[in-house]
C-alpha cells in the first residue's frame, strides 16, 4: 500500500503538472521539477503514514480513521512544503494552479484508493486470505465456539490447524498433566510434523494452575505461546493500556482532556463562535426586536446549569416562554406547553433560541459541542438515580453533542430516554476527537430545523 500510496501521488504531482501548463500555455512546463516535488511529497506522505501506523491490516479496514489520517497528513504536509518552499525562496518555481489542482486531485485520488483497499482488505480477512501462520488452540470446553477470538485469528494472519478441547474438570485436577498426557504427546509430535508456528491457549485465566501445567508441557516446543483474554479480562483490555513503571494498567476510563487537547477544542470553540456571531447577528437582533415586541419580559432568559467539574455557571438563551423558572422545581417543557409563547414555540423549533449560548462560549463556561447541560434542580435529580450521569462533567458542556445528532434532543419523558442520552454522551467523552467534534457540528447544522421533540 505504501508504493501504490507513493506511485499515485507522483502520477498524480506529474499529471496535474503537465495538464495545467498543457491547459493553459500550451507547453509542459518544468516537468522535472513537478517530478521532483510530487517525489519528495510521496516519500514524506508515506513516511508520516508509516509514523501513525496507518498501514496496519486493522486501520486499514478503519475507513473513518483513515479518511481522517489521509485528509490531516495531506494538508499537514502541503502547508509544511510550501512554508519551506517561501522560506527558500523557491515558491515561485510552482504555480499556484498546478499546486492547488495538485492538491485537490491528489486527495481525491488517494481517498478513492484507500477506500477500494480498505474494501479489500476486509473482505481478505473475512475470507481468511492474510491467515498464513500455523497454529494450534489449547481451549476450555465450550469457549472456543463461543468466543470471537477463534475468528479473529483466522482473520489476522492465523490459520488454526488443530483445537484440542480441554474439559473444566480436567482443567481442575492437580493431576491435569499424568491425565492429559497421551492428548499432550500427540499434540506435540502434530506440531512437529506439521511445523507449527504459535500455540495459542483460550483458558479462563483464573485457572492458574492449568495454565502453568500447560505451559510446562510445551516448553519441549520451540514455539511462542499466547494466552488469549478471558470474557471478563477481554473486556478490560480493550482499554488502553498505560504503563507505571513495571505495572500496567487499563484505563478504564479516560481522564478531562489533556492540554494538548483542551486548547485544540478551545481554539475551535473562540474561531467557531466568533464565526456564527458574526453570521448570525442580523438573526439575534430580529429575534431580540420579535421577543421584546410580542411578549412582557426580558429578551434573554438566564438559568443556572453545572459546567465543567460541576461548576455552576449561568446559561443564555432567548426567551421562549411567560415564566423564567430556576430554582428546585422546574418543570420541562412538553408538546403544547401553555407556557410557551408564540414566538417561542418557533424559536424552541428551529433552535435559534440557543444561539445566546455562543456567548457562553466565547466566555469559557461552554463549549460548541460536549454534553447538553441540564437545569440544576434537573441535574441533582439524575445524579442519584443514573449511575454515570455526573461523569458527564468531565468535559465542558456543549450548545450541542453526540446525543443531539443520534436524536436525543428536547423533552426526556422517561427515565429511559435520559439514560440513553447519558449513554451517548459518555461515549463522546471516552471518543473525543477535533474531527469528531467537527462531525457533530456538521450534523447539527444540517438537522437544526423540523426537530420534532423541540418543544
Amino acid at each position: 500500500m505504501a508504493v501504490i500510496d507513493a506511485a499515485l501521488i507522483v502520477v498524480s504531482g506529474i499529471g496535474c503538472a503537465v495538464g495545467y501548463h498543457v491547459a493553459t500555455a500550451g507547453t509542459l512546463g518544468k516537468a522535472d521539477v513537478y517530478a521532483a516535488a510530487s517525489l519528495l511529497v510521496a516519500i514524506n506522505f508515506v513516511l508520516l503514514t508509516i509514523v501513525q501506523q496507518g498501514y496496519r491490516l486493522k486501520n486499514i479496514t478503519n475507513l473513518p480513521r483513515t479518511f481522517r489520517m489521509t485528509l490531516t497528513t495531506w494538508t499537514f504536509l502541503f502547508g509544511a512544503l510550501l512554508a519551506i518552499a517561501f522560506t527558500m525562496k523557491v515558491s515561485d518555481e510552482f504555480s499556484r494552479g498546478t499546486t492547488i489542482s495538485f492538491y485537490l486531485v491528489g486527495l481525491a485520488v488517494l481517498i478513492a484508493w484507500k477506500t477500494a483497499a480498505a474494501r479489500w482488505t476486509a473482505h481478505a480477512l473475512r475470507t481468511g486470505a492474510f491467515a498464513n501462520g500455523r497454529a494450534l488452540l489449547i481451549a476450555e470446553f465450550g469457549l472456543a465456539t463461543s468466543s470471537n477470538a477463534v475468528d479473529d485469528l483466522g482473520q489476522h494472519g492465523y490459520r488454526l490447524m488443530r483445537v484440542m478441547e480441554v474439559r473444566p474438570k480436567e482443567l481442575d485436577s492437580p493431576l491435569l498433566l499424568s491425565s492429559l498426557a497421551p492428548r499432550f504427546e500427540e499434540l506435540i509430535a502434530y506440531a512437529r510434523e506439521h511445523r507449527i508456528e504459535h500455540v495459542f491457549l483460550l483458558i479462563n485465566w483464573s485457572r492458574q494452575h492449568a495454565i502453568d501445567s500447560i505451559l510446562d508441557v510445551l516448553k519441549i516446543l520451540p514455539v511462542p505461546v499466547h494466552l488469549v483474554p478471558d470474557a471478563n479480562t477481554a473486556r478490560f483490555l480493550r482499554y488502553p493500556l498505560e504503563g507505571t513503571g513495571n505495572t500496567f494498567t487499563a484505563e478504564l476510563r479516560r481522564a478531562p482532556l489533556t492540554f494538548r487537547e483542551r486548547a485544540l477544542k478551545r481554539a475551535l470553540d473562540l474561531v467557531g463562535a466568533s464565526l456564527a456571531l458574526f453570521v448570525f447577528a442580523p438573526v439575534m437582533l430580529v429575534t431580540a426586536i420579535v421577543i421584546k415586541l410580542t411578549s412582557k419580559g426580558p429578551v434573554f432568559f438566564r438559568q443556572t446549569r453545572h459546567g465543567f467539574g460541576g461548576r455552576a455557571f449561568r446559561i443564555f438563551k432567548f426567551r421562549t416562554m411567560r415564566v423564567l423558572e430556576d430554582g428546585p422545581t422546574i418543570v420541562q417543557a412538553q408538546k403544547n406547553d401553555p407556557r410557551v409563547t408564540p414566538i417561542g414555540k418557533w424559536l424552541r423549533k428551529t433552535s435559534i433560541d440557543e444561539l445566546p449560548q455562543l456567548l457562553n462560549v466565547l466566555k469559557g463556561d461552554m463549549s460548541l459541542v460536549g454534553p447538553r447541560p441540564h437545569a440544576a434542580a434537573h441535574n441533582t435529580e439524575y445524579e442519584q438515580i443514573i449511575g454515570n450521569y455526573a461523569f458527564r462533567h468531565h468535559v465542558k458542556p456543549g450548545i450541542t453533542g453526540w446525543a443531539q445528532v443520534n436524536g436525543y434532543r428536547g423533552e426526556t419523558r422517561t427515565l429511559e430516554l435520559m439514560q440513553k442520552r447519558v449513554e451517548f454522551d459518555l461515549w463522546y467523552i471516552n471518543n473525543w476527537s477535533l474531527w469528531l467534534d467537527v462531525r457533530i457540528i456538521i450534523g447539527t447544522a444540517t438537522s437544526a430545523f423540523g426537530q420534532s421533540r423541540a418543544y
